[in-house]
């Protein structure tokens, strides 16, 4: 798991969220992971939909969704970045 440093909403002043990456998602299209509590939700960054939610109510869904929309080219480097960087790194282990 690889933590994202946390995109913040302009009308927030804390976000109680987690954005982060699994490093054995490098074949799938750019994604993020988003936690609080023990619920997650998984989201496609191109264009920002939900590919999973695992105990997110539509309204904070919403919101999370909104975040990752203010914060799209942030996600979408940081997972370039990420990935680029770590090229053949897991597929060696193996």
């Amino acid at each position: 798991m690889r933590p994202i440093p946390g995109p913040r909403s302009s009308a927030a002043t804390a976000i109680p969220y987690r954005f982060f990456f699994f490093s054995s998602d490098r074949d799938e299209p750019p994604h993020v992971h988003v936690g609080r509590d023990d619920m997650l939700v998984k989201l496609w960054l191109v264009p920002i939909r939900e590919a999973y939610n695992h105990g997110f109510k539509p309204n904070e869904l919403n919101r999370i969704v909104a975040i990752a929309r203010e914060s799209d080219e942030q996600l979408l480097k940081a997972w370039h970045e990420y990935f680029n960087r770590n090229v053949g790194s897991s597929r060696q282990k193996r």
